[in-house]
């Protein structure tokens, strides 16, 4: 069976356990186009441009997910060495880390753990069954008025949802002083002026 077979069935079988498809797309690290077209495959419609990541030997392991927890952490912080004398400088140490549901809401967490900071946690719009759809902040965490973000997730696909957050804080008073992803498919420095840390970057050469 191809891999693209495989991802075909591991579509399917998520859709058939009740996943929505922006739940599928968290759970495969992959596109909304890819997975609408995994679950249709339409006629004429060539398949997207996507790379499937499976960090699951990883994501599964607590104390390895809590070691990649630190390292976005450590990469985050040794950006801003020797900047001390910067204006600013302590305006980009954070209050709150805001954790993408799903997958960024452990790591998230340990690194809150790890940094006595509040905890929030953001459903991105794809999970909405509003419309239009729309994200939101988890009434059961931390509010984010006032308080300068880390948002961390463990992908960046197509960057829709990094979009969303960033202007969701700023509009509820909050400050995003970096974004910190485990993989970055887009390569983007940043986000709106937000800047992005990523360990790896993903390109996919045809």
């Amino acid at each position: 069976m191809s891999s693209l077979d495989e991802l075909i069935q591991k579509a399917r079988a998520l859709l058939s356990e009740g996943h929505s498809p922006g739940q599928i797309a968290d759970e495969l690290s992959l596109s909304m186009e890819t997975v609408t077209w995994l679950l249709t495959q339409q006629k004429g419609v060539a398949i997207p441009k996507d790379v499937h990541i499976d960090w699951t030997a990883v994501s599964g392991q607590g104390p390895l997910l809590d070691g990649i927890a630190m390292m976005l952490l450590k990469q985050y912080y040794t950006s801003l060495e020797g900047d001390e004398k910067e204006e600013g400088y302590l305006e980009r140490f954070p209050t709150l880390v805001v954790g993408i549901a799903v997958s960024g809401i452990p790591l998230a967490t340990l690194i809150a753990v790890q940094e006595d900071i509040r905890l929030a946690i953001y459903h991105p719009a794809k999970h909405s069954t509003q419309e239009p759809p729309v994200g939101s902040i988890s009434g059961n965490f931390s509010p984010v008025s006032g308080e300068r973000c880390i948002i961390v997730d463990d992908v960046i696909t197509s960057g829709n949802t990094m979009q969303d957050v960033v202007k969701y804080l700023r509009r509820h008073g909050a400050h995003p002083v970096a974004i910190c992803v485990i993989f970055d498919k887009r390569g983007l420095r940043d986000v709106d002026g937000v800047p992005v840390y990523s360990l790896f970057k993903i390109s996919r050469i045809d």
